[in-house]
């Protein structure tokens, strides 16, 4: 068997009739679980990791299910690829799953092979086999790292990795065929690889040997200029130390050729001095639930190349701070120059801009100087002093809180050994010489990690109500350790309450609510109210479409308010035209929403929010599907009640009453159903009143509340008699036979069923729901007195009811019954199918 990700996902089967082939699973969700297994193929991933890379920051109550599903259809598809080794493949190792493949058999093993030996042979002079072996490894790409699967946070940081590494290996592979001496070969590939990286410095020093050693000085010359041009375009800095170098030796040039180039990144030494790093802010330790990021940032940093910077993005409280000054630390050895922190806003005020900033770097970099008996050169405009003293020194800059790019680009340093790392929320990915470093929410077990001290079922509550924000998280941490007569389940009953959530999550340093407000204060007005109008649409997520409506605006308006909050990292966007405002987040945009917006204009923007879920859901496929969705339309109803829209509680929740019948929601049932019935009396809506008692009986039934749902059946049926609804009086009696029915009394549930069918023929009512209710009892009543040919009569009606009705959930459940031995008139003690998905013995109770 081997897999290939270094390009689009392949599985490819063993040599034979039964395996050959590819076996690459289908679905998106499938490959990207594989995908995940084999970035870190031979490594455990804790399900908690792969969790975050399906859904990132908003996973359905269902995932953990649903990802059991997902590694069974994996291991099904590995079997069908090799029937030998297929069942070995993945296993299940606590906290996670491995995936067991032979450097051979993976093409990212072998490639990570192949660089490590052409690299070695590099460094050792071999430059033919080092060739040799890094086309090999070059080879081996088809494409971007898993071209096709979307990225989580895990792919999308190996993703970058990778890439880097790519180009890393063609780089040290042109440098060996250089000093084999094949210039003129080279120049073509050259030219192109520097179109495609123009701001990568090795690839453009390459291009000018190799068109040096050709013969064409001028063309040599010329690719400098261009280079240069790019670099002061883009970045307003000039080419680095060793290019410029390269092109004084071009000028000075008699003709003779170049000495080789040593094109191979600026190595740093083996064992560098200490980086000084006083500048930086008190150390508080690595981040929890930030390893994988911490790591690969450090990596960044010490191997950057010159004119490269990290940009750490995220929600506001995502710990980009903490990061980056944790990395900082970490990578000092490799700046033994000084590492320097500069605060872009400092205490929360204006941002600087980039001359004060670098005044307060030049004051920074001096001091380290001095103290390493260095001689400070003369003050001069500050950007230019900046880049000056900055030269030829190994420095680290961590710059927090930048407001844009454009603040940052005067400052970076571009010399080879420095690098810059920089946080903040208003920084694009794909600004030039940037690798962008995106903060989610904390996983599962890093929240627990944060919250050890709070017990663990205790700290899945907290972490769920801080919304797993890392600052929201720490501040909990913080409240039990000063509180240590609170135990765990004080505090997350305090957080319960969102109207005082915010406050309890207040103390010393902390103050969550102060730092999300602060975000919200940067937005221009019509952000403001945006942010705040947002906070009304379901926790667990809601499309572009009912944002626009909440907004009172066309779905083309609406589309760049929305992704500009997305921009500053208020919003978060899982997929397309899909948004999740963040737990905290949420709660600040409800408390802002009651302090600051008109009474009138909140009930007006409920009403269109429930509006538009309610149109929704009446597209075919529209409405809720899964335990989440059913929880959102509920969450709509309480709205919707809440704000005093009886109609469109009555409305939403006829619309989510089969959905919450087939997935036996009890408590959404009950909730829903007792708002709309509360609604229904207040605007004297009798119709809608006997709607929703008949269903609050079906409910009582299902419970096996007897005694309830007879009363509630019989309420319903006075209450559609009085309001003229003689379709839905024929269900509630249909419901109260049988009850009947089920106690024996065959009698009565015979008269109750009279009274049904009565009550259908006086009222002239069309085929229907209630037709059908009083069908299926009928079938169940002639089950009970043997009658089996009625009874399979009455079911038949009931198929044919349904398919008018277009209701394939009752049209299956009455072809199931009919089908049914019982149908025909099998003894007692069989099981019959009552109504759909529930089961009793004849003659005895629902099971």
């Amino acid at each position: 068997m081997r897999f290939r990700i270094l390009g689009p996902l392949e599985v490819a089967g063993d040599p034979g009739p039964a395996t050959a082939g590819l076996h690459t699973p289908g679905p998106a969700k499938l490959r990207v679980v594989l995908g995940t297994l084999l970035v870190r193929a031979n490594e455990v991933v804790s399900v908690d990791s792969l969790v975050d890379e399906l859904w990132r920051d908003a996973p359905p109550r269902t995932a953990m299910t649903t990802l059991h599903v997902y590694v069974s259809q994996i291991r099904k598809a590995l079997r069908s690829a090799s029937t030998r080794h297929g069942e070995g493949i993945l296993l299940t190792r606590r906290p996670g799953y491995l995936l067991r493949a032979a450097p051979d058999e993976l093409d990212l093993a072998v490639f990570e092979d192949l660089r490590e030996r052409g690299r070695k042979a590099l460094a050792g002079h071999d430059d033919e086999r080092a060739a040799a072996l890094l086309r090999q490894a070059q080879d081996l790409w088809r494409g971007p790292l898993l071209s096709g699967v979307p990225y989580g946070p895990l792919l999308e940081s190996a993703a970058a990795r990778l890439a880097e590494a790519r180009l890393e290996a063609l780089e040290q592979r042109v440098h060996a065929d250089l000093r084999l001496g094949r210039d003129r070969e080279l120049v073509a590939e050259l030219r192109a690889l520097v179109s495609t990286y123009p701001l990568r410095e090795e690839l453009h020093a390459h291009l000018m040997t190799a068109l040096f050693r050709s013969g064409r000085l001028a063309e040599a010359l010329q690719a400098y200029a261009a280079v240069r041009r790019t670099l002061i375009e883009e970045l307003g800095v000039e080419p680095g130390v060793r290019l410029r170098r390269l092109h004084e030796e071009l000028l000075r040039a008699d003709g003779d050729p170049l000495p080789a180039f040593p094109a191979a990144p600026v190595a740093l030494s083996a064992a560098p001095a200490a980086g000084n790093t006083d500048w930086l802010p008190p150390d508080d330790g690595p981040p929890a639930g930030r390893d994988a990021e911490r790591v690969e940032l450090v990596g960044r940093l010490r191997d950057a190349r010159p004119g490269s910077w990290v940009a750490i993005t995220g929600l506001p409280g995502s710990g980009k701070t903490a990061l980056a000054v944790a990395a900082a630390r970490e990578a000092a050895t490799a700046f033994p120059d000084g590492v320097l922190f500069l605060d872009l806003a400092p205490d929360g005020g204006p941002a600087l801009a980039p001359a004060e900033a670098a005044v307060r770097l030049l004051r920074r970099v001096r001091a380290v100087a001095s103290e390493a008996g260095r001689t400070p050169e003369p003050d001069g405009d500050p950007l230019e002093a900046l880049r000056t003293f900055t030269a030829g020194r190994r420095l680290l800059f961590v710059l927090d809180n930048a407001r844009s790019v454009a603040q940052v680009r005067p400052l970076l340093p571009t010399t080879p050994g420095s690098a810059a790392v920089v946080t903040g929320r208003l920084l694009p990915a794909g600004a030039p010489g940037m690798h962008s470093l995106r903060l989610g929410l904390l996983g599962r077990t890093a929240a627990a990690e944060v919250l050890a001290g709070a017990g663990p079922v205790a700290a899945e509550e907290i972490a769920a109500l801080c919304g797993r924000l890392p600052l929201a998280l720490r501040a909990a941490a913080v409240q039990l350790k000063a509180r240590p007569h609170w135990a765990g389940e004080v505090l997350a009953a305090r957080l319960r309450d969102e109207t005082s959530r915010l406050d309890a999550l207040r103390i010393g340093e902390f103050d969550v609510r102060a730092r999300l407000t602060a975000a919200y204060d940067e937005l221009p007005a019509a952000g403001r109210r945006a942010f705040r109008l947002l906070g009304l649409l379901p926790a667990a997520g809601f499309p572009l479409v009912a944002a626009a409506a909440v907004l009172d605006l066309a779905t083309a308006e609406a589309a760049p308010l929305v992704e500009s909050l997305c921009d500053r990292q208020l919003l978060l966007a899982p997929g397309p035209d899909t948004y999740v405002l963040p737990e905290l987040l949420r709660v600040l945009a409800a408390e802002l929403l009651a302090a600051r917006e008109p009474v009138e204009a909140v009930r007006a923007a409920t009403s269109r929010m429930c509006a538009a879920y309610a149109a929704a859901a009446a597209e075919p496929g529209g409405g809720p599907t899964d335990a989440e969705g059913l929880g959102r339309y509920a969450g709509l109803v309480r709205a919707a009640h809440g704000a005093g829209l009886w109609a469109q509680t009555i409305l939403l929740a006829d619309t989510v009453t089969g959905a919450l019948e087939r997935a036996a929601a009890w408590d959404d049932w009950e909730g829903v159903h007792t708002l709309a019935l509360d609604a229904a009396r207040r605007v004297g809506d009798g119709r809608a009143e006997a709607r929703m008692l008949r269903s609050l009986g079906d409910l009582a039934w299902q419970q096996r509340m007897a005694d309830r749902a007879a009363e509630r059946y019989a309420r319903a049926a006075g209450a559609a008699t009085a309001a003229g609804a003689p379709a839905e009086a024929a269900r509630a009696l249909a419901g109260l036979a049988e009850l009947r029915l089920e106690g024996g009394l065959v009698a009565e549930a015979d008269a109750l069923l009279t009274s049904a069918r009565h009550a259908l023929a006086t009222g002239h009512a069309r085929p229907g729901a209630g037709r059908f209710e009083v069908r299926r009892v009928e079938a169940l009543l002639a089950l009970e007195t043997g009658a089996g040919a009625d009874a399979a009569g009455a079911l038949a009606d009931c198929v044919a009811l349904a398919r008018a009705l277009g209701d394939r959930h009752r049209e299956a459940y009455a072809r199931r019954a009919l089908g049914n031995d019982a149908a025909s008139g099998a003894g007692s003690g069989r099981a019959v199918e009552v109504r759909p998905g529930i089961w009793r013995l004849r003659c005895g109770t629902p099971r």
